[in-house]
């Protein structure tokens, strides 16, 4: 039987091994302390944050397939949220979720899902992989201190673009397309305090500000009582100050919350902000995948298609199905 690596435990990643340990032994490398990627959940006792993926909305019946055990069981659930557009501090058009066009969360938390697809597989969590080297007809994979990971019949990178360059070899002939598409950056700022704050929304979008989205995290099916703020910047004022001081981007997004919502939440009792580099990326025209048949390697990721959780998901089955293929 084939040894497969992937590397990378967000949605693409986890669909990708899911679909490979049918016919082959696979290896997760996963640089962080757990498995999800951007769909992950934050927790400080007693608040709980989903400070990537907000929610997800399921379009393809392959989705639909992978979905529907995590709902009849209860891992993911329907988040009927009061949503809202706001210009500047303005509410110009709000509107109920519902059954008709389902926004789905995890439960109790985004990374739900993450765990649930993890289940059964050969994951090497905190283990970053910083190069993928052709050694005869495998490849190993190396360490920070340049120590062999193992060597591998086949290699499915699902990690950002901008980092799969870095990692693997610059011959591959799909190489100079992971330059291409570079994806945007955003910041998550984190807020908690012991009672409900009084606001007209569960979920808002917002245009005309530094901030792109508010959520009342707690709102979510399956959370607790605690009342959990989740606020993300914009792509474009993220990139430009993704090395400031984070004190002064947590206080600065708190002044921008506080200014949309009319409310001071600068004295909440629990403050953070988490940026993540590679957070969001337009819509694609490209493949959902790239693959180097007779090397057996490759590259997934919803940076191929779009910033959602199911091109994530539509990324990592093809790149699978694709290499099984070669192999």
């Amino acid at each position: 039987m084939k040894h497969l690596a992937v590397i990378g435990t967000g949605l693409a990643g986890l669909t990708a091994a899911n679909q490979l340990q049918q016919r082959a032994n696979v290896t997760l490398f996963e640089k962080s302390r757990g498995v999800s990627g951007r769909l992950s959940t934050r927790r400080a006792d007693p608040y709980a944050f989903d400070h990537g993926a907000q929610f997800f909305k399921v379009r393809s019946d392959a989705f639909r397939a992978c979905i529907d055990p995590m709902l009849r069981d209860g891992t993911v659930q329907r988040w009927d949220a009061r949503f809202a557009e706001i210009d500047d501090t303005t509410i110009v058009q709000s509107r109920q979720w519902d059954e008709e066009f389902p926004h789905y969360v995890g439960v109790p938390g985004m990374s739900a899902i993450g765990k649930y697809l993890s289940r059964g597989l050969d994951i090497r969590l905190g283990t970053r992989v910083v190069s993928v080297q052709r050694q005869g007809d495998q490849w190993t994979l190396l360490d920070e201190q340049g120590i062999s990971l193992g060597a591998y019949d086949g290699v499915i990178s699902s990690v950002p673009a901008q980092q799969a360059s870095d990692l693997l070899p610059a011959s591959l002939p799909f190489h100079s397309a992971l330059s291409a598409p570079p994806m945007r950056g955003c910041f998550a700022l984190m807020l908690g305090f012991p009672r409900p704050i009084p606001i007209e929304f569960d979920a808002a979008l917002v245009r005309g500000r530094d901030i792109s989205w508010i959520s009342l995290n707690s709102s979510k099916p399956g959370r607790g009582e605690a009342c959990s703020l989740l606020v993300h910047s914009t792509n474009a004022w993220a990139d430009k100050h993704m090395e400031d001081n984070r004190d002064w981007v947590m206080d600065y997004l708190c002044d921008q919350t506080s200014a949309v919502i009319g409310i001071d939440v600068g004295n909440a009792p629990h403050k953070a902000v988490h940026a993540w580099r590679f957070a969001n990326i337009e819509k694609q025209a490209g493949p959902t995948h790239f693959i180097s048949p007779d090397q057996h390697i490759g590259v997934c990721g919803d940076w191929l298609i779009q910033g959602r959780v199911e091109a994530a998901f539509t990324s990592g089955l093809a790149m699978a199905n694709n290499l099984l293929e070669t192999l």
